[in-house]
């Protein structure tokens, strides 16, 4: 995360305002900050999305190709993220500076998405034991502003919605070759069901309390945080992995209290993002002219 530099009566304000359920920038401690989401604004790529959380901004693009699949998982196809953080983003990410926290997010979303209650990887095998589809999920860190985390995952939740797969069909012919054929139409595409697709959200201690969407200033008030992957499966809310950061320790009650609070807030969270995504695509759908906006335009 960004260091920032807090004298001890900052981070007593910052503090005491958490204690009063009154943060510095007037939200209670389980308030969002405002977001900007932005889809379909790479044109080289499978599906796209970029984020702004406050100071963070996030990009991600996502490309397909056929590949075979593993062979203890035969039937499921394949899904690994590659995460750059922009030198520009934070003077801590120059040189090599990123690389540690880039592994860390990374590892959290791959964790998060084999779970058998989040993505489902099966929809993408072609034919079982010798083809499937792979999705490079590239994410770029253009500034971070706090709380990377849960914007990444919102992020790449948006750019799988907005990924399109070519529709192929297969067969296993003599010999064990397999024959693909693919539409001669560029649209004849299929899309991802990305309804149990999981969040992460972050819970950060400060203090006695917790707080959702730490700021980076709120980050480094706190000796821990957790993150909580949340999924909505069959309707159904589940949990599909926890970490925690920070060099302190958390009392059994806090993550008890921490697992419910990143499970309502993720709830929230997903069905907002799919109310606007759908919104998004409609609209596009009925306008030629797409608009863009923010740092593409």
């Amino acid at each position: 995360m960004a260091n920032v530099l807090l004298s001890e009566a900052e981070k007593t304000f910052i503090t005491h305002g958490v204690e009063e359920d009154f943060r510095v920038d007037g939200r209670s401690n389980i308030d969002y900050r405002p977001m900007e989401l932005e889809t379909g604004i790479v044109s080289h790529a499978s599906g796209s999305a970029r984020l702004r959380l406050a100071n963070t901004d996030i990009l991600v693009g996502i490309k397909t190709e056929i590949d075979t699949p593993y062979q203890e998982k035969h039937d499921e196809g394949k899904i690994e993220f590659f995460i750059d953080c922009s030198a520009n983003a934070t003077p801590e990410f120059e040189g090599r500076g990123g690389e540690e926290l880039a592994l860390e997010i990374s590892n959290t979303l791959q964790k998060a998405y084999q779970s058998s209650k989040a993505f489902q990887l099966k929809n993408l095998c072609i034919l079982p034991r010798q083809q499937c589809w792979k999705l490079y999920v590239d994410i770029l860190i253009l500034e971070c502003g706090g709380n990377l985390f849960d914007a990444v995952s919102l992020a790449v939740k948006a750019a799988l919605f907005n990924t399109r797969v070519p529709k192929v069909q297969a067969a296993l012919m003599d010999g064990g070759t397999v024959d693909l054929t693919l539409s001669d139409d560029p649209y004849d595409c299929e899309r991802l069901q990305i309804d149990s697709v999981p969040l992460l959200v972050t819970i950060c201690k400060i203090g006695e309390h917790c707080v959702v969407d730490p700021s980076a200033e709120e980050e480094a008030c706190s000796s821990a945080s957790l993150v909580v992957g949340v999924s909505n499966h069959n309707g159904k809310c589940g949990i599909t992995n926890i970490r925690t950061n920070g060099a302190g320790s958390l009392h059994i009650d806090t993550v008890s209290r921490s697992i419910e609070l990143g499970i309502s807030a993720g709830t929230c969270l997903d069905k907002e993002l799919m109310r606007v995504l759908n919104v998004d695509e409609r609209l596009n759908s009925e306008s030629t002219n797409k608009e863009v906006y923010g740092f593409l335009k």
